[in-house]
């Protein structure tokens, strides 16, 4: 009859029930690693080796902590992971938009092929080039340097290709030739108009480049030699080093750790969200 609701499209349709239902599930099931991992940081060895393991929390959370502190340079290790991974977060969201932008928008000989080869470079596995990586940072002489970690990081294929790609479809066409009719140059047009259209990508491409500085371990540990220059993930390596593993130590050091990451994505999570619905519709 006209007017009656179809099956499935009330308010409270199976349909929908099912949907917010796995997405309930899906939620708890990524929760749930990240929350053991506060329980185990709450509790002595002791605790942990029960069978059945504790899934609460306890009463040892500072005591871990403390634990943490007494065997590294927990802050100083944060404050040279914070530096690193803002500076090249910082340095490969200027450098990509800039390189997207002229990608995108500019008209220039050899265009294709060159972001052609850039995206090739995302197809070989980093640890191929670690050796010769290596190598031209001991001509530079920039072993136990920040210097060895921030510049080789500032350049990122997937960053320019995610700019370029940003860019090339929410930036008109027609706002560019508008800005060169008026005597803008293409720096000038990149900054002032550019940039504050894509405040979403940059969102997206910060959160996932400041996370994958801030759990690199394999480079940093290659580099740096010197412990006061140590960043976190390196830090955190030698807890394991004693024979007998204390999992609450290494559990509080791993999940304070964890702590200004979430903070970060909670910070740009609406830019986040907006970036990638954006994507989606068009």
């Amino acid at each position: 009859m006209a007017g009656k609701r179809e099956v499935g499209e009330g308010k409270f349709s199976p349909k929908k029930i099912f949907v917010y239902m796995s997405l309930i599930v899906g939620s708890l099931v990524s929760l749930f690693p990240f929350y053991y991992m506060f329980v185990m940081a709450t509790r002595l060895n002791r605790e942990i080796n029960q069978v059945p393991p504790p899934f609460t929390p306890g009463k040892h959370l500072v005591e871990n902590f403390q634990k943490v502190l007494n065997s590294i340079d927990f802050f100083g290790a944060m404050w040279n992971s914070f530096f690193v991974a803002t500076t090249v977060t910082l340095g490969t969201l200027f450098l990509s938009s800039l390189a997207g932008y002229a990608f995108a928008k500019l008209d220039f000989k050899g265009k294709s092929i060159l972001f052609g080869m850039i995206l090739v470079t995302m197809m070989v596995p980093p640890q191929l080039g670690l050796i010769p990586q290596y190598y031209i940072i001991t001509t530079l002489g920039w072993l136990n340097d920040f210097k060895a970690i921030i510049i080789p990081g500032l350049i990122n294929a997937f960053g320019i290709f995610w700019m370029r790609q940003y860019i090339k479809d929410g930036v008109p066409y027609e706002i560019i030739e508008a800005a060169k009719i008026d005597g803008c140059s293409n720096f000038r047009i990149y900054w002032n108009i550019v940039v504050p259209m894509i405040l979403p990508a940059f969102a997206t491409l910060g959160i996932i480049v400041f996370m994958a500085v801030w759990n690199d371990f394999l480079w940093p540990l290659v580099v740096l030699r010197d412990p006061s220059m140590h960043t976190l993930q390196v830090a955190l390596r030698s807890l394991n080093d004693a024979r007998l593993l204390d999992y609450g130590m290494i559990m509080s050091g791993t999940f304070w750790a964890t702590v200004p990451l979430l903070i970060v994505f909670l910070l740009f999570n609406r830019l986040f969200i907006q970036s990638l619905s954006e994507g989606a519709v068009k």
